[in-house]
């Protein structure tokens, strides 16, 4: 009997202690907050040193985790960046090479195996795809693009408008999503802000500061494209001939006309109507009353400006408007680190704040993104996790969007499928490893389009870039990236680069390769004619 006693007492103990062991491995298991703001550039976070603005907030990961330099995106352009976040996987093997090709919801995610593997997931703000997210236990997703003021949102398949704006009600949904989760299970959470996307329109509580600030203007703000080739010459990004009046910088459509002002784009008035019909009368009365003084004064000036002085208000007004709009977003980053830490989730909580690509600030005399030039393959990445990341740590290493998906399977300990083709730099950023890839791999298939920035693929390494326009042209570009950062001259034909060209047109093959990219691919994407 004694001994019988013993055995169930032992099985008891085991049994206990098993239980408690899966429960240790369960609450062990890192929460996941994955933060994506659309085509915030690097330059516009503080943390990158450039000076145009302050995100204390953003900056916060910076200081207590690591910031890479050098991160990138396989495919500047918002919906095939989300689908590379989602699949680990280029754009021309998941399908989704430009923001009009349809994406396969049925296609495995790494939300769906975090799902499988006991987390509780949402998506909460823009996604940018057709059709209801699959791998999510909640979503609730902006409309395409989404609206800035008193929104719609598509919430577990149903639409309703709210009221807010945008900025303020996707942290607040998340914040009330993650205060409602199941306790017992571990997160993840895609935080993904409209802002800054175009056209920009900043809370109320901004407008009045950030109008009123001159933003320094970059070098090339009136670069002729000396020295490059078809594609940057023909580029339809243009700060003063190609962006709207009225939609980007809220010059009202009757004082267009006023002035003789054309639209570039066929939506440009009604942009500018629609956006800022959605505002309730108090909010119209308050934005007016910071925009109706600015283009008084800009009515008075225009007859006398020069297309130079026309195209430096231009840079002036849409800076203005896009750093006010960033500027929410990191109110949002403070309120939502804030509630982590405030409930006992900042030490076991991942947090990651990134772009779906890079942005021009003026850079070139640009705004928007898709070439491969650095100011718009480049993206900002900050990560905190005080268990494995150091504080202050800077990582130069060529990390990409398509290494997302790999990493947070790796940290939520979940195997790697061998078809992803981003690797995980856990490691790496723990300092445990320090091998990694000595160059990234990027295509752009939207032309012709909006933009018409041409059809192109290349690779990026530590020192050097290589690019091959294709379509309608068959031209190449070189940049030493030491010597030429603002990337001005083209130095494929130059006879003291031909070793550095034979090299890294050997990378650029042994690279497509590697991803199973090919021209057959290229030819499999072009535009039916």
């Amino acid at each position: 009997m004694r001994y019988i006693r013993f055995f169930y007492l032992t099985a008891i103990l085991a049994l206990g202690l098993s239980l408690c062991a899966k429960a240790q491995h369960k609450k062990s298991k890192p929460n996941i907050v994955y933060i994506m703001s659309d085509d915030h550039a690097y330059q516009a976070i503080s943390a990158y040193g450039h000076g145009l603005n302050h995100t204390p907030n953003i900056d916060r990961l910076a200081k207590e985790g690591v910031m890479f330099t050098r991160a990138s995106a396989t495919n500047s352009l918002c919906a095939p960046s989300r689908a590379v976040l989602l699949t680990g996987k280029h754009s021309f093997v998941n399908g989704k090479i430009d923001n009009m090709a349809k994406f396969d919801w049925s296609q495995d995610n790494f939300a769906k195996m975090l799902q499988k593997h006991g987390y509780q997931t949402a998506l909460i703000g823009k996604i940018h795809m057709d059709g209801l997210p699959d791998g999510f236990n909640h979503s609730a997703v902006l409309i395409d693009q989404g609206e800035y003021y008193n929104p719609n949102f598509v919430i577990n398949g149903h639409k309703q408008q709210l009221s807010g704006y945008v900025t303020d009600l996707t942290t607040d949904m998340v914040i009330d999503w993650i205060d409602h989760r199941d306790a017992d299970k571990p997160f993840c959470v895609l935080y993904h802000q409209k802002a800054p996307h175009r056209e920009w329109l900043p809370a109320l509580r901004h407008i009045e500061s950030y109008t009123a600030i001159t933003y320094p203007e970059p070098k090339t703000l009136f670069d002729n494209f000396e020295g490059r080739g078809t594609a940057a010459k023909t580029a339809e990004m243009n700060i003063l001939k190609h962006m709207n009046w009225a939609g980007d910088n809220k010059v009202p459509p009757a004082l267009m006309d006023e002035l003789g002002l054309k639209e570039y784009m066929n939506w440009d008035k009604a942009a500018y109507t629609n956006n800022l019909g959605r505002m309730t009368a108090q909010e119209r009365r308050e934005w007016d009353a910071v925009y109706d003084p600015i283009m008084q004064t800009f009515k008075a000036q225009y007859p006398n400006m020069s297309s130079r002085e026309l195209l430096q208000w231009r840079y002036q007004r849409y800076m203005q408007d896009y750093m006010g709009t960033v500027a929410a977003v990191d109110d949002g980053v403070g309120k939502l680190l804030d509630y982590l830490k405030a409930n006992g989730l900042e030490e076991n909580t991942i947090v990651i704040y990134t772009s779906d690509q890079g942005f021009y600030l003026g850079e070139h005399g640009w705004f928007d993104k898709r070439f491969m030039y650095e100011e718009s393959l480049r993206t900002p990445l900050l990560i905190r996790y005080p268990k494995e990341i150091p504080p202050g740590k800077i990582a130069d290493d060529l990390v990409q969007n398509l290494d997302f998906a790999p990493t947070l399977l790796d940290y939520a300990g979940i195997e790697i499928p061998k078809d992803i083709q981003g690797e995980s730099f856990r490691a790496l950023v723990a300092g445990k490893d320090t091998t990694w890839r000595d160059a990234v791999y990027y295509t752009y298939y939207e032309y012709p389009s909006i933009h018409m920035v041409k059809r192109h693929y290349g690779i990026r390494t530590d020192r050097y870039k290589l690019i091959h326009f294709y379509y309608d042209v068959d031209e190449w570009e070189l940049y030493d990236l030491e010597k030429d950062p603002n990337e001005l001259k083209n130095v494929y034909n130059d006879p003291t680069y031909a070793s550095i060209k034979q090299q890294m047109t050997v990378k650029l093959k042994d690279v497509r390769k590697k991803y199973n990219d090919s021209p057959e691919n290229d030819a499999r994407y072009l535009p039916s004619k």
